[in-house]
């Protein structure tokens, strides 16, 4: 990075946290120059009439001034997590980097709970490293039934599901929904907790019939029990920081 794109880039990290503060060390890891480069280009921006302050003491750091923060986006926990999929998948493609950037600012500039929301949602949405594109669009099961699986993980609630397992036996089960699975071959799991099995169980979104979001509260269960037991899982979470 030439220093007119990192001049750029430091106002507006600042921008994206205001009025939270970022330290020099902090900085120049993020851009991976010295902490003394990092002072020079403070200075300059100052000198340019960027209004930022450097707070002094052991929290300090430099911020900017508030009137130049963004205002709190309207974005929802789940479309914050849909961008956060959808740039997961950049990988090594050209831009990725900034992808990354640019996500880190939409999660900063969403109100505290808000952004908290989010990135527990994220925990909760995730995409196995993918062997191979599909060929075609996989099914995703009856309308509905991915809302019905969407609205249950962001407001953890218990999920009664009738479902046709891979020899059609037809079940009704309330399960606690755990992780939203993007898997090989393009098809989308519920990875739960069933009550009927006792046990952890993956079922695919197009085996489902219906989806039943109940008034019931998920009990708290660790996030790692859930995916422990799913074979040859290898996870890229949809992270948000």
């Amino acid at each position: 990075m030439n220093r007119t794109d990192r001049l750029y880039a430091l106002v507006e990290d600042l921008r994206a946290i205001a009025p939270r503060r970022r330290s020099a060390r902090e900085l120049a890891e993020r851009y991976e120059v010295s902490v003394r480069t990092i002072e020079r280009d403070i200075i300059a921006l100052q000198e340019s009439g960027v209004p930022i302050y450097a707070e002094p003491g052991r929290k300090g750091g430099y911020t900017l001034d508030k009137a130049m923060s963004l205002p709190p986006l309207n974005f929802t926990p789940a479309e914050a997590v849909a961008i956060a999929l959808a740039l997961s998948r950049a990988g090594d493609q050209p831009f990725a980097k900034q992808a990354r950037t640019a996500l880190r600012k939409v999660v900063a500039a969403m109100p505290g709970r808000e952004g908290e929301l989010a990135r527990e949602l994220a925990r909760r949405v995730q995409v196995m490293a993918p062997v191979e594109q599909p060929e075609e669009i996989r099914p995703l099961g009856p309308a509905g039934v991915s809302r019905s699986i969407e609205d249950a993980l962001q407001r953890r609630k218990v999920l009664k599901l009738e479902y046709a397992d891979r020899k059609g036996m037809l079940t009704v089960r309330d399960v606690e929904p755990g992780v939203f699975l993007g898997g090989r071959g393009g098809f989308w799991y519920l990875v739960a907790w069933c009550r009927l099995r006792d046990d952890v169980r993956v079922f695919r979104l197009d085996r489902i019939l219906s989806a039943l979001v109940t008034a019931e509260r998920a009990p708290d269960r660790p996030l790692e029990g859930y995916v422990a037991d799913v074979p040859e899982m290898i996870v890229q979470g949809a992270i948000l920081d």
